[in-house]
């Protein structure tokens, strides 16, 4: 499907139809369409070499999706930055785009060096004056970022302690589409129905929720950071929203099931779930079903690379009760998914192995960073192909997750490199060496732990921990801060000089159990 073309058509059949509500704010398709397609006149003139990215700074507003509209019909793909983004690592994007406009719709404290910062007011006033003022600028079809070039780049955590930016092509994201349509519900159902935003916009299960709605007709709800935190508040704008499709973590359905008037009398138009990002439990899929008996749930997997999710399956009550782990789904149509062992050998049914993912909605790769790129990334008989990472197994077409090959894993919903807590752990003083493991319970992780060995061993261990958390947060998100930091004299080591992973997380699966484990 041509996605502007989609959004434009609702424009003009249901212009006074709410297609973002964020807060207090909202936008119909009309001031959507044509805000956006002033701004894209300015940034046609203004935003430098064509095709390049801009990066777009904010959180749920509203106009954070003019402002990505308005990049891709002047023929810019869009980077969005979410103001819980450390002003450090913020610093690392902005540094690795080019010198184009940064779009702000939040004060921003970093730096943007060259690039030119428009705020949000000034975004305003450009995309609300009057289009004769920007008329030798005016965008066309033919402008428009399509096939090939790039819509969104997704910075994520990278080994190296530098995030790296994932691209998707306007031809991965319209083939995502035109399959996410129809999930859960079909897509005359989906038509005008009000779509659940949980994530923030720079975390790729967004898309799910954003274009999914935006390309049915539908109504985007968006949480607020600030209403997630506060549990009432978080309730009343449940009930207040109409929710008819629902897209989160699993983690996230988990913290709204604590409440016993989330059900369906809460939100009577809910229809279905649609879960990606970590694994979806079977008690959690169960206790949905129970308190939403008229919605389907929905699990499905995929990494950022291949354009946020390229398999799925209906849980019903008798899978959710049969097997468990649950699976994740099939393959959607376009993609191949195989089970590969370390010499690149496809495996059997059965078989555990690395996860390889060969189709059209496959990213094309990371923004300027070559090595990176040909390291994960492959073509196959004209076919792009990625290698996640990822274990996993195929039985009769469906797809088994086991977890991670390397040091890469999902933390309520994120994906995080734990070298890349660990190079920001060493930025910090006094420390000397540190390892994060993951600590988890029925196959699903719970929190982090860093073990740290420090030049002087601290006095009181609690204090030292606090101001560790405090000062990591200057480089890392929030949810990569781990919960939990154990002091060693001497970090243990294998024979060929490398920490000991295996002996420190036999240590914390033995505290997990109770028998207490030597710090």
């Amino acid at each position: 499907m041509n996605i502007l073309q989609k959004i434009g058509e609702y424009a003009k059949e249901v212009p006074d139809r709410v297609a973002v509500a964020c807060g207090s704010e909202t936008l119909t398709y009309r001031e959507l369409w044509d805000y956006s397609d002033t701004l894209a006149g300015w940034l046609k003139e203004n935003a430098g070499d064509e095709k390049e990215p801009i990066a777009v700074y904010g959180h749920k507003n509203p106009w954070m999706l003019v402002c990505f509209l308005a990049c891709v019909k002047s023929g810019h793909g869009y980077c969005p930055i979410d103001i819980s983004v450390p002003d450090a690592r913020t610093a690392m994007i902005l540094q690795a785009l080019p010198d184009g406009p940064v779009l702000t719709t939040e004060e921003m404290q970093v730096d943007a060096g060259t690039k030119r910062v428009l705020l949000q007011d000034e975004i305003r006033k450009l995309a609300k004056a009057k289009k004769a003022e920007f008329e030798t600028e005016k965008t066309v079809p033919e402008d428009w970022v399509s096939g090939n070039d790039t819509w969104y780049i997704i910075f994520t955590s990278g080994s190296t302690g530098t995030p790296k930016g994932v691209q998707i092509s306007a031809d991965c994201l319209e083939h995502y589409l035109d399959w996410s349509v129809g999930l859960g519900n079909t897509p005359k159902e989906k038509e005008g129905a009000v779509f659940l935003n949980q994530a923030p916009f720079s975390f790729d299960l967004s898309v799910m929720d954003l274009y999914t709605s935006l390309v049915s007709g539908g109504t985007l709800f968006c949480l607020e950071k600030s209403v997630q935190s506060d549990y009432k508040k978080l309730m009343e704008a449940l009930e207040e929203s109409q929710t008819c499709v629902w897209v989160s973590t699993p983690s996230f359905a988990e913290v709204c099931l604590s409440e016993k008037a989330f059900g369906e009398k809460m939100l009577p138009q809910l229809r279905a779930f649609l879960f990606c990002g970590e694994t979806l439990g079977n008690r959690t899929a169960l206790k949905l079903m129970e308190r939403f008996p008229k919605a389907v749930v929905i699990n499905t997997y995929g990494p950022t690379e291949s354009t946020v999710a390229v398999t799925d399956v209906t849980v019903t009550r008798e899978l959710a009760e049969t097997v468990n782990p649950l699976p994740v789904g099939v393959a959607k149509p376009g993609t191949v998914i195989e089970i590969r062992d370390e010499n690149g050998t496809r495996l059997e049914d059965g078989e555990k192995g690395e996860i390889i993912i060969l189709g059209d909605t496959v990213s094309t790769g990371y923004f300027c960073q070559e090595e990176l790129t040909r390291k994960a990334f492959f073509m196959e008989n004209g076919i792009r192909g990625y290698h996640t990472g990822d274990k996993g197994y195929l039985q009769d077409g469906m797809l088994f997750y086991c977890g991670r090959i390397d040091l890469q894993i999902k933390l309520h919903g994120y994906r995080i490199e734990l070298e890349d807590i660990e190079n920001n752990i060493r930025r910090l003083s006094g420390i000397e060496h540190v390892v994060v493991l993951p600590n988890e319970r029925d196959g699903k992780v719970k929190s982090l732990t860093a073990y740290v060995v420090e030049e002087v061993l601290p006095e009181n261990e609690r204090e030292e921990a606090a101001r560790l958390k405090r000062e990591l947060l200057a480089y890392v998100p929030e949810y990569m801060v781990p919960k939990k930091f154990a002091f060693l004299e001497q970090m243990p080591m294998t024979n060929n000089g490398k920490a000991d992973r295996k002996r420190l997380k036999t240590e914390l699966e033995e505290k997990a159990a109770g028998a207490g484990g030597r710090r």
